[in-house]
């Protein structure tokens, strides 16, 4: 089994930045893709960015290209999020997930294996 804990949530305000991290225990983290997805109250959970083994190849919708980059340590073992410019509407509970095919990134729930338990970030305007 892979564990995965997030850490780095908190308050913000408008315009702030914050970076989150995951950390990976248990199998081998280089053997896994990586991704970010959040989930507002009321909301689905929704996809927010990957990256491959390598950090070769990473994808994030168009919505936060530019604002949130997803990136990687495979020393550490750890994925990290970070998120500038935040906006009140990126409001969630923020979950990162690995995935078994570790070369090709995905924005599909269902492709990720394992799932942390999720960090909060709240944004105030």
């Amino acid at each position: 089994q892979l564990q995965l804990v997030e850490s780095g949530g908190g308050l913000v305000q408008a315009g702030g930045s914050l970076r989150l991290s995951c950390a990976a225990s248990g199998r081998t983290f280089s053997s896994y893709a990586m991704g970010w997805f959040r989930q507002a109250p009321g909301k689905e959970r929704e996809f927010v960015a990957a990256i491959n083994w390598s950090g070769a190849s990473t994808y994030s919708t168009d919505s936060m290209e530019g604002r949130f980059t997803i990136s990687r340590d495979n020393a550490k073992n750890t994925v990290y999020l970070q998120m500038n410019s935040l906006k009140p509407e990126d409001t969630a509970v923020y979950y990162c997930a690995a995935r078994s095919s570790p070369r090709l990134v995905s924005t599909t729930l269902s492709d990720y294996d394992y799932w942390g338990q999720g960090t909060q970030v709240t944004v105030s305007s």
